[in-house]
């Protein structure tokens, strides 16, 4: 059955459908396969259902395009076009048309070896489907519960003072297989779970040499292969070192590759430190930083001196987790991250192109010398509020060419703006509200989505602006004065 056809939900087992005593569904023949699984219920009475297949179906029929007299021949067309088609089981409806199963058609499901199941007349094709749609809810609820388990043990993992190993004992665990971090030079460093045997080792650790960077054309991220009745996967970790992550494990499904990515995306983080030592500069200045040291003395420890700050917020209403954090860090290219309420802050060398990233909205400061960070860091902020005001994904507190506010000395501008802005100054709430409004136009609704507060609180506070500074705000001049004294430093 071809992967585009299958939806995402988890496959219900067919005996699951069958454990239903309110159904009252038998199974008279075919397989009693524990592996037959299906995607979905198909109601149909046509006498060719192949054509409206999509596979994986459990299709329901009571027989009505069954002809007066139909023979064996009629039967067995009919099952085998099912088969074609990837039909998962056949369940018949045994009235009102039929009393019984026909005899012709249950010895041609067992010659096909398509299960076939006998519905009573209480139980109507409706209930069959709405119960395999609460089985897929159930399977699809206990899926998402194992994935978010799974992804907070592999933060904590992540964090304690054998961090790589720890990963890989948990993505090992979680998987039921073996887990496995391989070398720049192939060599195993580190591996976890049940010895898989001589092939299967070898197998992999093939696997792992397709996926490693060679420097002479482009390498797959990922490469899966089956061996011994196992899954095989590689993934080459994002820091591009060579380190690669290996699994094997029985089975592969959507929630194990989402919990073997999260490994990835941790691993790439922790191996990208190891590698180049910075992760014992970065703890340095950690503890130089918390030792008084300022900010300009340590930045020498984090290998360069100028960084750009990214202030990052997830599309939608969900907070960022650690892991969610850990994840835009590694799309960044930075390991250097801190998650404040819901806007996660990543500290990205100057070198280092920041794209847009999936599922988020980015706000970029300039490049800054660590005594202008926190400058840097404003930058970032309001990058992000016009963003997500915008609705841009990105954008960037970019330079600008020379303008007319730069012919006025930097000190008669600042004194100018202090005076201007002195009746509002005691409320940072009035200052951001009146900057954010004059950069979006004078929208409210941008400038409340910006500012997070309602529409109203926005024209309360520009209306206690006015009054405060005694201007007239529909007045462009008077705005153009306004926005030159709120961008001076």
């Amino acid at each position: 059955m071809p992967d585009p056809t299958v939806p995402p939900t988890p496959p219900v087992p067919l005996d699951a459908l069958l454990a239903r005593a309110d159904l009252g569904l038998r199974r008279i023949a075919g397989p009693a396969d524990p592996a037959v699984v299906l995607h979905w219920a198909h109601t149909s009475e046509m006498a060719d259902p192949y054509p409206y297949l999509l596979g994986g179906e459990l299709l329901l029929s009571a027989g009505v395009h069954i002809p007066d007299g139909a023979g064996a021949g009629y039967f067995d067309a009919y099952v085998s076009r099912i088969v074609a088609a990837g039909g998962a089981a056949l369940g018949f409806g045994v009235a009102p048309v039929h009393d019984t199963v026909p005899g012709a058609l249950v010895e041609a499901c067992e010659m096909h070896g398509l299960p076939l199941l006998e519905v009573p007349p209480r139980t109507t094709f409706s209930a069959v489907a709405r119960a395999l749609w609460q089985l897929m809810a159930q399977a699809r609820t206990a899926e998402l519960r194992r994935v978010t388990e799974a992804q907070q043990s592999l933060a904590t993992a992540a964090a304690r003072p054998n961090p790589v190993p720890s990963v890989l004992q948990q993505l090992a665990r979680r998987l039921g297989g073996r887990a496995v971090l391989y070398g720049p030079e192939g060599t195993r460093i580190a591996a976890a779970g049940p010895d898989p045997g001589e092939a299967v080792r070898t197998a992999l650790a093939k696997l792992a040499e397709v996926v490693r960077p060679s420097g002479e054309e482009p390498s797959p991220s990922s490469a899966s292969d089956t061996v011994a009745g196992l899954r095989l996967v590689a993934h080459a970790l994002g820091n591009g070192e060579g380190f690669v992550l290996g699994t094997a494990a029985p089975q592969r499904d959507a929630g194990d590759h989402t919990i073997a990515s999260v490994a990835a995306v941790l691993l790439s983080l922790l191996t990208g430190d190891r590698h180049s030592g910075s992760g014992a500069g970065r703890s340095s200045a950690l503890v130089r930083l918390l030792l008084g040291a300022a900010p300009a003395e340590v930045a020498p420890l984090l290998g360069e001196d100028r960084w750009r700050v990214v202030h990052g917020r997830p599309d939608g209403r969900v907070a960022p987790d650690p892991v969610a954090a850990s994840a835009l860090g590694a799309a960044l290219g930075s390991s250097l991250v801190d998650v404040a309420g819901e806007v996660v802050r990543v500290l990205v060398p100057d070198g280092r192109t920041v794209e847009r990233v999936q599922g988020w909205t980015l706000g970029v400061s300039a490049a800054a010398s660590p005594r202008d960070w926190p400058a840097a860091d404003t930058q970032a902020a309001r990058a992000l509020a016009r963003a997500r005001a915008t609705r841009a994904p990105l954008l960037r507190h970019g330079d600008r060419p020379a303008a007319l506010t730069d012919l006025v000395p930097p000190a008669e501008a600042a004194a100018h703006a202090r005076a201007l802005l002195a009746p509002i100054e005691q409320s940072p709430a009035l200052v951001d509200t009146l900057r954010t409004w004059l950069s979006l136009h004078g929208s409210w609704d941008r400038t409340a989505v910006a500012l997070d507060v309602h529409r109203n609180t926005v024209r309360q506070r520009v209306a206690r602006c006015a009054a405060l500074l005694d201007a007239d705000l529909d007045d462009p001049d008077v705005r153009m004065e306004l926005w030159f004294a709120l961008r001076t430093p």
